[in-house]
């Protein structure tokens, strides 16, 4: 079995520390702090560069030499509100205090220009639906391909309402073949509400070669290295989660399941 579903370690402190020699791959980093107040996290980012998401809670952040103040607004990621983020280049180092207890993700891939640190939402950043019927999901996005905000980097959140299924039809971006497709590594970190539920996620080749379905739930994370990787939520469970992607490009194309793809078809005749 592949290790593809990664759990926590532990319920405070660092709870993720998912490093591309970790993963077995080349480019996405993860890392998940749960602070209560007063708690800090710091790190040096090094080759990396890394987007900061407050996914709950809010602390004091000072990064690249600059104090940002109390950032975050969002107390419980299922308000759906737009978060607050900050983008740190390579080669700097960054802080956050806890001021409320607080869920920090850290989203690191190989950093080349040193870039200016910089606010990434909330402004900006809408909720936008995307799919109909039971394929209906929510997405934030953060810093996708259409805002040039950093080098290797893209992240987004997506919410799943109850009962219904993103990241599908089943796609995969896994070939360095632009503008067919592009290799993107990713990672998901679920969040679940209520939070004893679960959901599922396969990720699965065309070949047959990988083939994992998983129960996630909350605060897990699942990689997903090549192939398909389609998400469900439970009736009665809202799916939050946070995907990070990176590759030796930053654009994001990909390919349907040509099992599945003319459900895409069906829902965008004119596409």
């Amino acid at each position: 079995m592949a290790d593809l579903l990664r759990k926590p370690a532990g319920v405070a402190g660092k709870v993720h520390d998912i490093t591309p020699e970790g993963a077995g791959w080349g480019y996405v980093g993860f890392g998940l702090y749960r602070l209560q107040p007063g708690e800090s996290a710091a790190e040096v980012t090094g080759d990396r560069e890394v987007i900061l998401v407050l996914v709950e809670g809010k602390a004091e952040i000072t990064a690249a030499g600059q104090d940002w103040g109390v950032m975050g607004d969002r107390m419980d990621v299922f308000e759906r509100k737009p978060p607050h983020c900050l983008y740190v280049p390579n080669d700097c180092d960054w802080t956050a205090r806890a001021t409320t207890p607080c869920t920090l993700a850290v989203c690191t891939a190989p950093g080349k220009s040193g870039r200016a640190a910089r606010r990434l939402g909330p402004d900006g950043i809408v909720l936008t639906q995307r799919g109909t019927g039971a394929n209906t999901r929510y997405i934030n996005n953060i810093a996708m391909e259409a805002l040039d905000v950093a080098d290797s980097l893209l992240v987004t959140e997506v919410f799943t309402p109850s009962g219904n299924w993103s990241s599908y039809p089943s796609h995969r971006h896994d070939e360095d073949d632009f503008p067919r497709m592009t290799y993107l590594e990713e990672s998901y970190y679920h969040r679940l509400n209520p939070a004893q539920g679960f959901a599922v996620q396969r990720v699965y080749t065309e070949d047959g070669s990988l083939d994992e379905t998983m129960a996630v739930k909350n605060h897990d994370v699942v990689l997903v290295p090549k192939g398909h990787h389609p998400c469900g939520a439970p009736y009665g469970y809202e799916l939050y989660y946070l995907n990070v992607m990176a590759g030796p490009r930053r654009n994001w194309r990909f390919q349907n399941d040509p099992d599945h793809d003319w459900i895409f078809q069906r829902d965008n005749p004119t596409v």
